[in-house]
């Protein structure tokens, strides 16, 4: 077998200063001398088994293998379930916005859900089909749903070869990179995750093709600024924007590259390699534009379309700015927004709780539960529903002319607001709220009595307004601030006491910054004069235009927010600790009556062959270190070295990937290691390399000082790999298998056949029989 000194690209000073040696976490290094010697020694032994399997007939054999079966198994039964599935409830549904260009919101960058969009344009789909319940029938609504999951299921068949190409370009042998497409191809959470309209594939196809791109662009160090050079670097910056732009924690792809890139540059910056600064800035400003500039612009461009294509009003227009709005044909703010002129009588609504600013004529208690003593003023609350107690009429301050736009009401103005049906003027003051001691209490005060004027004073300021801008009905959202005590109008979901009616309470909160505080007109019920403007009046409305820069600031602020945000339970979320040993799994789809499930669940062997993978390299690595703290070199320095730099590469991708979820407060589920599984598949075949093939030096000494051990001789694994490698994958394939049941969600299984397929007791699955005990 030969090893991943064998890669045979030893082209040292054609590009670069002469002496230059790979630099830590490189993906490949050179062959050494002495194991080049090993490797013409073998070549002088004539034919041999293993020598026939590194052929590169057979490599091409191999990989077409690989690649067929990966087919077949992504797209066995892929028209099953017809029915929605798990998160198609989400996906397929922008791809039908896509294609209605009704705009909507999601935490995801939208390159994968661009992709399904076109693919369900491609074939046939007119999407009228809403995705609206996991269980809707695909077959009953006529959506041609197999080529849009077509679509992942590419994506995934084509993952198998491109781990295939990582291990060989980063110089292990056929078999060994035979074993960890294996481990992918063989799993069941990755098939699963392949054959439906989510996410996943296309993201971890793109994180494969990063990877594979990177180490191709390493191995030409020696030939820098080369036409392939310049490729392969390209190459890289382009997948990782692909995979940036997928799905929201592809930025972890562009993380570890940036972290390998910067290590590298490092190396570069040495002056004892003879580097000057006018070639580190060289290499500097080319990784620059390869791995910042261009994944930038990428990313700003999936944007630009995805921004071109939704140009209708859509379910994702609430999530948005009214400027933003403004910008969608068809939307509410657009074709109804009105300007608020002075004496005008309206509505007012909260804009997260969506209540009413409401009043009636019933009266705060005068003393509270917990003994504090009110105001006994008007109750002002928040009311969920429309009613005439919710119409206040806009008073004026200042002095206005006659008619004009003079008269219309603007940002930065100085207001009263008149509740209509009591004739009193909006108040708060220094007394503390009905359930918040440290908010204020908001109340009305007669309009007649002008001994507390200065109370009734609110600045009306705009949210996001330009100097002077007018205040409009559906648009013109606002911060109402008291002018004596500076604090904002907000309510919250609590609700107050039966003396309340169990309204919502409306208080003074001193956290003027609060986002929650923003309420808006919602619509003029009267003018002064008792009449509306009617819609013909208003006229008809283009869209306005908006910076795309602001619009792509304002949309990746709000990705970030809700994506934190999402911190509801799910039965079916599972913490990262759980993953790398499959404790637990997600279900996806069942169907009653023929009791078919699918359940996302990997492969237990492979999935436990890759953690352990990760666990032994990391022991090596450290039982090394510690090894040569003594004086004692365990491992020849060209292993060691491959070992750091294109195993260690790999477990970089691995970490970057796994223990960010450590960080994150949001709901996590078992697809979110799958990335992680991929790099953790690279390790285990290094892994495996090393244990079949690599030199270990054994210290013979076990009392007294220190010795160096006696170099070993270089382990000829003959048979060895492929007897491995080929007993492992028939383990695999046979526990997949066995467990596919659960994976296509056919056939049906009875209780006790599912009972059989929990292989581990955490594991969730439904028609399980129930246990009985027998005497």
């Amino acid at each position: 077998m030969s090893g991943p000194q064998d890669v045979g690209i030893r082209q040292r000073g054609r590009g670069g200063p002469a002496g230059r040696s790979p630099g830590p976490l490189s993906p490949n290094s050179e062959p050494d001398d002495e194991h080049a010697a090993a490797y013409r020694t073998r070549e002088r032994e004539g034919f041999s088994i293993e020598k026939l399997l590194e052929t590169q007939e057979a490599s091409v054999a191999l990989v077409a293998t690989l690649t067929l079966l990966a087919f077949a198994l992504r797209f066995y039964k892929i028209n099953h379930p017809d029915q929605v599935v798990f998160d198609e409830v989400h996906f397929g549904k922008f791809a039908a916005h896509y294609i209605s260009r009704e705009y909507y919101f999601d935490v995801h960058p939208p390159l994968t859900k661009l992709l399904f969009g076109l693919a369900g344009w491609f074939v046939g789909f007119d999407g009228k089909f809403k995705f609206e319940s996991i269980g809707d029938s695909y077959t009953e609504n006529h959506v041609p749903y197999v080529g849009m999951r077509a679509l992942p299921a590419l994506f995934g068949s084509l993952t198998i070869p491109v781990v295939y190409a990582i291990m060989k370009e980063s110089g292990y042998s056929n078999i060994i990179a035979a074993f960890s497409a294996c481990l992918i191809l063989f799993d069941n959470a990755h098939v699963a995750q392949s054959r439906l309209i989510l996410l996943d594939a296309p993201l971890i196809f793109f994180m494969a093709m990063t990877i594979y791109s990177y180490i191709r662009f390493r191995k030409l160090r020696y030939q820098e600024f080369s036409p392939a050079w310049w490729g392969w670097l390209l190459a890289a910056g382009s997948f990782m924007a692909c995979t940036w732009a997928s799905k929201v924690n592809g930025i972890l792809t562009v993380a570890a590259i940036g972290i390998a890139v910067l290590i590298d540059l490092w190396d570069v910056l040495d002056h004892k390699k003879g580097h000057s600064m006018e070639y580190f800035w060289k290499h500097f400003t080319a990784r620059a534009i390869g791995f910042i500039g261009l994944p930038i612009f990428f990313y700003l461009f999936i944007f630009y379309i995805h921004l071109s294509v939704l140009t209708y009003s859509g379910p994702g227009d609430a999530f948005m700015s009214p400027a933003f709005q403004e910008t969608l044909r068809d939307n509410e703010l657009l074709m109804n927004s009105q300007e608020i002129r002075y004496y005008d009588t309206i509505t007012i609504r909260h804009k997260d709780t969506k209540v009413w600013l409401h009043s009636h004529p019933e009266r705060y208690p005068l003393k509270y539960d917990d003994g504090r003593i009110s105001s006994q003023g008007q109750q002002v609350t928040g009311y969920a529903h429309d009613d005439v107690n919710n119409y206040w009429q806009v008073i004026p301050t200042k002095a206005l002319p006659e008619t004009g736009r003079g008269r219309i009401v603007r940002h930065e103005d100085i207001v009263q607001l008149l509740h209509v049906s009591t004739q009193t003027l909006l108040l708060t003051h220094d007394v503390a709220s009905p359930t918040m001691a440290t908010n204020e209490e908001f109340t009305t005060w007669a309009k007649d009595d002008h001994s507390r004027y200065n109370d009734t004073l609110f600045h009306l300021r705009l949210v996001d307004a330009n100097p002077g801008g007018a205040w409009k009905t559906k648009a013109g959202h606002f911060k109402l601030i008291h002018v004596p005590t500076k604090v904002a109008m907000w309510t919250f979901p609590g609700q107050l006491p039966e003396w309340a009616f169990n309204q919502q309470e409306v208080n003074g909160n001193k956290q003027v910054s609060d986002k929650t505080t923003i309420w808006y007109p919602d619509e003029i019920i009267a003018t002064e004069d008792g009449e509306i403007r009617s819609k013909e009046e208003i006229g008809h409305k283009e869209p306005k235009s908006m910076n795309f820069f602001k619009k792509f600031g304002e949309l990746q602020l709000l990705m970030l927010q809700h994506n934190a945000g999402l911190v509801a339970s799910h039965p079916y979320a599972s913490g990262p600790f759980n993953w790398p040993f499959l404790i637990s799994g997600i279900s996806f789809w069942t169907q009653n009556e023929d009791q078919k499930q699918i359940y996302l669940i990997g492969n237990l062997i492979g999935w436990l062959a890759a953690t352990f993978g990760v666990a032994i390299f990391i022991g090596i690595m450290g039982a090394d270190l510690l090894a040569r703290r003594r004086g004692i070199e365990p491992i020849p320095a060209p292993v060691r070295n491959r070992l750091w730099n294109s195993t260690g590469f790999f477990l970089l991708i691995w970490a970057v990937h796994y223990f960010p979820f450590y960080l994150m407060g949001r709901q996590l589920f078992l697809h979110h290691y799958l990335p992680s599984h991929l790099a953790s598949a690279l390790v285990a075949g290094a892994v495996l390399h090393f244990v079949l093939s690599e030199t270990i030096n054994y210290p013979i000494s076990v009392r007294g000082p220190a010795t160096r051990p006696q170099p070993a001789q270089k382990a000829d694994v003959g048979m060895k790999g492929p007897i491995v490698v080929g007993v492992f994958a028939l383990l695999m394939f046979g526990l997949y298998i066995y467990i596919s049941p659960l994976t296509y969600g056919t056939p049906g299984l009875t209780g006790e056949q599912v009972n059989a397929r929990r292989l581990l007791n955490t594991w969730t699955l439904h028609f399980a029989a129930k246990k009985t005990d027998h005497l």
